[in-house]
């Protein structure tokens, strides 16, 4: 490339500049959080988000590329992952959570509409703006005028119960035929412990007011949805409806990625790591893995024994349940017991008999066996003293 083409390719980068909020507290900027800019084959570049929440970055890129992502840390809180293009968006950090079976929904979006909110439903209990807080649930943060952040924190997941979580363009409830809630940019993150476990983009190119984002089911299982559809102005009988089968189907509008040989490679590579002591290490390279294909029983699988010898139990939890999810073929039961045993044992390990017990019976049903029925009747025999 020549001298004259450089100058023209890095002028046609422009900086990005990002507010950075927090996810529970409303309007509170975050000072030094750092936040990357980084594409595949180029430099990646780091500021530092200012008293006013606000970092700028100056690429050699355009933030509209494919394949540009905007990562946000800072310790205490979750490392955000977002795709881009992110100039003059505002993004929230979420703390690290601690509860066992603690789950936050984030949503953030763009100038417009001005007004979307975040829903959650599950058994007696739908929680957004007219009704801030459910069974151990609250809606943390409501945003009315543009960009978000708008979070539900579920304290602690009730065990058998289905929840449904949702985004409404509230500004246009009245017609329910507009394309604003498509075009809005808007994003939903998922959080458990300190993990980011999931993200999701609203549909492009297509007319409602109602994103369906995703369910959890009694099993505590996350399913994709990612539907957007016309709804009335009050969508709270549809999201009941909607919420009240069992266990809940995936229907996600993108086809379920198949697992490819570059995720079996990253899944080896970070079985090595944690062979090799290297434990933090694996559990990106197993995130990595996942993240290429979205149904690797086994990735699920080898990061629950990674969070688990970190600590991070909420995410040990979270992967054992993706795992069972997922089980398949002749061993599938014995995979099924395995998760559920080890769920197990980090609820009796954190003294919630009851939950064990619970789990403990679950993996005697999938496969017999006398260390599952010893430890059942040992959280029999704590439960009653």
């Amino acid at each position: 490339m020549s001298l004259t083409a450089l100058v023209v390719v890095l002028a046609a980068a422009e900086p990005v500049s990002v507010n950075v909020l927090s996810a529970v507290v409303k309007d509170q900027r975050i000072e030094g959080a750092e936040v990357t800019l980084q594409k595949n084959g180029a430099a990646s570049v780091t500021s530092t988000t200012s008293t006013g929440g606000t970092a700028t970055v100056s690429p050699t890129f355009s933030d509209k590329d494919d394949g540009v992502l905007l990562i946000v840390k800072k310790p205490g809180y979750s490392t955000l992952v977002a795709r881009c293009p992110c100039q003059g968006m505002t993004y929230a950090l979420s703390p690290v959570m601690h509860s066992l079976d603690g789950l936050r929904v984030v949503l953030s979006w763009g100038r417009s509409p001005s007004d979307l909110d975040l829903h959650a439903v599950f058994p007696r209990n739908h929680v957004f703006f007219s009704k801030k807080q459910g069974e151990n649930a609250n809606l943390d943060v409501d945003d009315t005028d543009s960009f978000g952040p708008e979070t539900i924190t579920i304290e602690k997941k009730a065990f058998g119960q289905p929840y449904l979580f949702a985004v409404h363009d509230y500004t246009n409830k009245d017609e329910r035929n507009r394309a604003a809630l498509a075009e809005s940019g808007a994003k939903v993150f998922v959080y458990i412990g300190e993990s980011l476990i999931r993200r999701y983009e609203v549909p492009k190119a297509k007319q409602g007011t109602l994103w369906t984002v995703f369910s959890i089911d009694g099993q505590g299982e996350l399913h994709d949805i990612n539907t957007l559809t016309p709804a009335d102005a009050d969508p709270e009988s549809e999201l009941r409806n909607r919420n009240s089968g069992e266990p809940t189907v995936r229907v996600a509008e993108s086809p379920v990625v198949a697992i490819t040989a570059d995720a079996t490679q990253v899944n080896a590579e970070g079985e090595r790591a944690y062979h090799d002591g290297r434990v933090l290490e694996s559990v990106a390279l197993y995130q990595r893995a996942i993240e290429l294909a979205p149904d690797y029983g086994q990735a699920y699988s080898n990061l629950g024994l990674s969070f688990r010898k970190l600590n991070r139990n909420g995410e040990a939890l979270w992967a054992n349940r993706k795992s069972i999810a997922l089980a398949s073929g002749a061993d599938a039961n014995v995979v099924r017991a395995s998760s559920y045993y080890n769920i197990a044992r980090i609820y009796e390990a954190e003294g919630q008999f009851a939950d064990a017990l619970t789990q403990y019976e679950l993996a005697n049903r999938e496969r017999p066996m006398k260390v599952y029925e010893d430890a059942r009747k040992r959280m029999l025999a704590k439960l009653k003293n």
